[in-house]
């Protein structure tokens, strides 16, 4: 049997969890299920339809979870022989990846083959060489967009409020731009199901955006879809087949599910009430710093940050996490998205 179906917890069957989830966070934490182990940060995750799981590894790579249950990991390092800090992963046509490189000074995305074979990707954008990089990602267009939370260092400083210098970089058959800029703190992007619309998670300015993707790539004005608050720092984010929009919240293990008018529904959450009053208080001091997200406590959740639509009908969510070495997995009552790369190898 599939590996991602064993790790339902004993007991709970797909529609006992799907229909459990609604009721609230306590509800669906019992819902909550595990795969993988030995992981080193596995802050992103990507799924297929053959039922392999991929996640960024902070051992240089990328960690593959078969679904068989056996695991293997692809790494290497940057070309100066520097080790490369995986933040953001993409799945290639060719079954090799593109990694986000959040290094301490410097970024940008790199080509890992799963011979460990590395080689720069992307190193600069309109002339200016790319910090720390968060993420990366392919749209059904062929096109890859890039994104730089901040260009404050050490990146800490930009854990504020005021954040206003994260941008997104297009990269496509003319070559690499920087199409949006003065985010507030920018983390995932996702293109909308329709296609017409880019959105980005704001992590420290606490919203969800967009802008309107125009034919050749353009975007337009950003939008406010809403605005978090207390506790929610939003990181991952993916779009179900009804058009709505998955949030993951960094340091509150929350998992929000956004409809279409902004309208948030939080579907999971483990968080420790005097953690996230101590976050909060520095949040609004403006000195939240790294102790505040790698210190999170919690019983089962590990500072959850991403999601991922895994198994044929890919309504089980896969999260990825910060501080934890397996990934939760929780059923939905709706089916993810198909991702571009859903049918690659």
């Amino acid at each position: 049997m599939n590996a991602l179906m064993n790790a339902q917890p004993a007991g709970v069957d797909a529609a006992t969890s799907a229909v459990a989830a609604p009721a609230g966070p306590v509800a669906a934490l019992a819902g909550v299920g595990f795969i993988g182990s030995g992981l080193v940060r596995p802050e992103c995750v990507l799924t297929t339809l053959a039922g392999d799981i991929y996640t960024a590894d902070w051992r240089g790579g990328v960690a593959h979870l078969r679904p068989d249950g056996t695991q293997a990991l692809y790494a290497g390092a940057a070309p100066d022989g520097s080790a490369l800090k995986p933040n953001g992963i993409a799945l290639l046509r060719d079954g090799g990846f593109l990694l986000a490189h959040l290094g301490n000074d410097e970024g940008g995305v790199f080509r890992l083959q799963r011979d460990g074979q590395v080689r720069p990707w992307l190193l600069q954008a309109d002339g200016v060489d790319l910090p720390p990089t968060n993420f990366v990602v392919e749209d059904t267009a062929g096109r890859f967009w890039v994104t730089v939370s901040t260009r404050l260092k050490p990146r800490a400083l930009g854990y504020r409020r005021s954040c206003n210098d994260g941008f997104i970089v297009r990269v496509d058959a003319r070559g690499a731009a920087i199409v949006a800029d003065g985010l507030g703190y920018t983390n995932e992007v996702a293109v909308h199901p329709s296609g017409r619309w880019l959105y980005v998670n704001e992590t420290f300015a606490r919203r969800l955006s967009r802008f309107a993707l125009h034919d050749d790539g353009s975007l337009g004005t950003k939008q406010v879809i809403t605005e978090f608050g207390p506790g929610t720092f939003p990181d991952g984010l993916a779009f179900d087949e009804e058009g709505q929009a998955w949030v993951v919240s960094i340091v509150s293990n929350r998992l929000i599910r956004i409809a279409p008018d902004g309208t948030p529904t939080t579907w999971l959450e483990e968080a420790d009430a005097t953690h996230l009053a101590w976050v909060e208080a520095a949040f609004e001091a403006g000195t939240m710093g790294r102790p505040h997200l790698d210190g999170a406590p919690s019983r089962s959740l590990r500072n959850i940050s991403s999601i991922a639509f895994a198994g044929p009908d890919r309504r089980t969510a896969v999260l990825g996490c910060l501080l934890g070495e397996r990934l939760a997995t929780l059923r939905l009552p709706v089916a993810g998205v198909a991702p571009t790369h859903w049918r690659y190898p």
